[in-house]
């Protein structure tokens, strides 16, 4: 995809499992600051690492039930999310309708999400995000100027994941050292 490389700190303890039920322990599409801060520093992490880490969502696809939320029925007077760009609301609603039977109907999370780059914060601040928690990043005046920087600095963007990741990498939770990555013990 084109992102930076890092040396991976050796050490980590990795789980003997995986479980769909321990990814209830990441940020919900739909938090908002404040529940993203606490996400974060409760694992020792900091309003950079947050919004730098955000910046992975410049990779992938999110199926609609993601982001139903801000296109469809987003509150008691209003239909969309308000904070969205009309025309990309327009756009993902045409992909998802409100009573969507597609079980894989979706979007890319940004314009190039094969490509590591910092367009996902370049369209975050025109409005074009698809997740709540992404656009809640503007909603405070440091994580806005971050978003801003790393907007303006694919540089930036990129020395920030790589500090963010490494950090993250330290984290603590597993069962085991392994000697070969892909093979428990």
């Amino acid at each position: 995809s084109g992102g930076p490389s890092w040396e991976v700190p050796k050490g980590r303890k990795d789980g003997r499992i995986s479980l769909a039920s321990e990814t209830r322990q990441l940020p919900a599409p739909i938090f908002n600051i404040s529940q993203l801060k606490q996400n974060f520093a409760r694992r020792g992490l900091s309003i950079k690492d947050l919004v730098a880490l955000s910046g992975g969502h410049t990779l992938g696809f999110s199926h609609c039930s993601s982001f139903q939320n801000r296109i469809h029925n987003f509150n008691a007077t209003l239909d969309v999310d308000p904070t969205m760009n009309p025309s990309f609301a327009s756009k993902l609603r045409s992909v998802c309708p409100a009573h969507n039977k597609v079980k894989n109907a979706g979007s890319p999370l940004d314009s190039s999400n094969l490509i590591f780059d910092n367009a996902y914060y370049k369209l975050l601040l025109q409005g074009n995000s698809i997740f709540s928690s992404d656009q809640t990043l503007l909603t405070t005046p440091k994580t806005k100027a971050l978003v801003s920087k790393f907007a303006s600095s694919q540089k930036a963007f990129e020395k920030a994941f790589v500090e963010s990741m490494i950090k993250m990498s330290s984290l603590t939770g597993g069962q085991e050292i392994r000697l070969d990555c892909r093979v428990v013990r």
